[in-house]
């Protein structure tokens, strides 16, 4: 039998609570690593991949052996790594002679494995091959435009899937409102037949086209390559259902006092207490207590003096 350990410090409690699943993700980080034999050129691949996620991104330059995502028992270094470093997403590469410049792709969930993407790397260039004005070179950190071309992203089952991982892999962190000057990158991926991807990598250049909106050029900075899918594994529903899950399908709290109407809209219930006037004790120098004692006073007087009269006229 397993034992759990609670964190007896704050510190601890609240730095697990940061690491765990949420409503409303954070910027999800990408963990790159490889297996015992990878190529020249899945080498390029992994150190391109961690150049454009910089800031966002866990490099791990040793070789694993142990690790087969598509295999039962495989998985258990991966989601160790993943529990260490805190990445939501990763990338694994690997090199054989059935499986030439292999990628594996795939997306975590409580630090366990969600879903699989196997791609092959075929016809790279890196970002040194391209011939660009450096002043157009994106920044480190800038949020990318991400452009999905042809009719097999949403036709076929495997680009779809690739769709959705790429889209998780190159997004960054989900944002409201952004300025429309901070865009200086595009990432464009094209359907070249049901199982190719052409992935490249573009600066966006502003130009004036007479209106408000700037005219974009693209430039390809690479690196570019194609993306030949393999093999992939989608979750089962149970799990799909709980990791989809959004606040709506939370219950809301009750707000006492509250009702809604399909007419009247909102109506609130205000409840104040009996207000006991004549019990208030009033200060003495209010105004009302003064004039009351200056009418008081007249009162006496007059009463005094029709006393007087009387008094004088019996006489």
């Amino acid at each position: 039998m397993m034992k759990i350990k609670t964190p007896k410090k704050g510190r601890v409690r609240r730095e697990l609570e940061k690491r765990a699943p949420k409503l409303v993700e954070t910027g999800k980080k990408t963990l790159i690593l490889q297996g015992t034999k990878t190529s020249g050129t899945l080498n390029a691949v992994l150190s391109e991949i961690y150049h454009l996620k910089k800031g966002g991104a866990v490099r791990f330059t040793r070789k694993n052996d142990n690790i087969r995502p598509f295999e039962s028992g495989g998985e258990t270094s991966l989601e160790f790594f993943s529990l260490k470093t805190d990445c939501s997403i990763f990338v694994y590469g690997s090199h054989s002679k059935k499986r030439p410049d292999n990628l594996v792709i795939g997306r975590m969930y409580n630090h366990h494995i969600y879903d699989l993407v196997e791609v092959g790397v075929e016809n790279f260039k890196s970002i040194e091959s391209f011939t660009y004005d450096k002043k157009l070179a994106p920044q480190v950190g800038s949020k990318p435009f991400i452009a999905f071309v042809g009719e097999g992203f949403e036709n076929v089952d495997e680009l779809k899937h690739l769709k959705e991982v790429l889209l998780d892999l190159l997004r960054g962190e989900v944002v409201e409102n952004i300025n429309l000057s901070g865009l200086d990158r595009a990432y464009v991926c094209t359907a070249i037949s049901s199982n190719r991807v052409y992935l490249t990598h573009c600066a966006l250049r502003l130009k004036k086209s007479g209106t408000v909106v700037p005219r974009m050029e693209l430039v390809e900075v690479g690196p570019s390559m194609d993306l030949v899918v393999r093999r992939h594994r989608l979750p089962n529903e149970g799990l799909r259902k709980e990791v989809m899950k959004t606040a709506k399908d939370q219950p809301k709290k009750k707000v006492k006092n509250v009702s809604s109407d399909a007419i009247q809209g909102t109506i609130g219930k205000i409840y104040i207490p009996d207000q006991k006037i004549g019990d208030m004790a009033l200060p003495n120098k209010a105004k009302g207590v003064k004039r009351e004692r200056r009418e008081a006073k007249k009162k006496d007087a007059n009463e005094h003096a029709s006393k007087k009269q009387k008094e004088g006229s019996a006489e």
